[in-house]
């Protein structure tokens, strides 16, 4: 797993050992920000939720993104998150919150441009953590959403004033991407 676009390019990502994530893969990564490249208007923070390895919000840093929070409950993998970050000379840009993501939803206070959400796929709580992303107050007009998730999940076409956009699959993975109506 590497870094695919940008000031890091080429970097080589680390996860933890056995399996406990599912990281994205680099055509998946691709696919996301040719989306978000398209429709994504603000990248003055980035909110990558489920956050694994990093892998999705280092590539939106490296992308030029100017800040980015990562959150995920497992403490092998926040470590990993800040391990990669210092290999991508990213770390100044960031911060890692080692914690559930609603109990983040909770006290994160900041505007997000871009919340990436990606799940395990067989998390019954999936649905509802993208509700309450879009009705936080994390979020607003210039916010554009994108979850990752499985085929076998299906998701609302709206959530508060967010609209499904756009709706990718490859292979087991789809990509759901969400904005409000301008």
């Amino acid at each position: 797993m590497r870094v695919i676009a940008g000031k890091a390019k080429g970097h080589h990502l680390k996860a933890p050992k056995g399996s406990l994530i599912r990281p994205t893969s680099d055509l998946v990564r691709g696919a996301i920000f040719d989306i978000l490249d398209s429709v994504a208007t603000n990248w003055s923070r980035v909110l990558d939720l489920y956050a694994g390895t990093g892998a999705l919000g280092i590539e939106a840093l490296s992308r030029g993104a100017g800040w980015a929070d990562f959150v995920e409950r497992e403490v092998r993998c926040c470590n990993v998150i800040k391990e990669n970050l210092e290999r991508t000379k990213l770390s100044e840009y960031a911060h890692v919150y080692c914690c559930a993501v609603k109990k983040a939803l909770s006290f994160l206070k900041e505007f997000y441009g871009i919340v990436l959400l990606d799940p395990p796929y067989n998390d019954p709580a999936a649905a509802s953590a993208l509700a309450d992303v879009a009705n936080s107050a994390l979020v607003g007009a210039e916010s554009v959403i994108v979850m990752e998730h499985s085929p076998r999940l299906t998701l609302e076409s709206a959530y508060g004033k967010f609209n499904l956009l756009k709706t990718r699959r490859h292979g087991d993975t789809c990509i759901s991407v969400y904005r409000q109506e301008e």
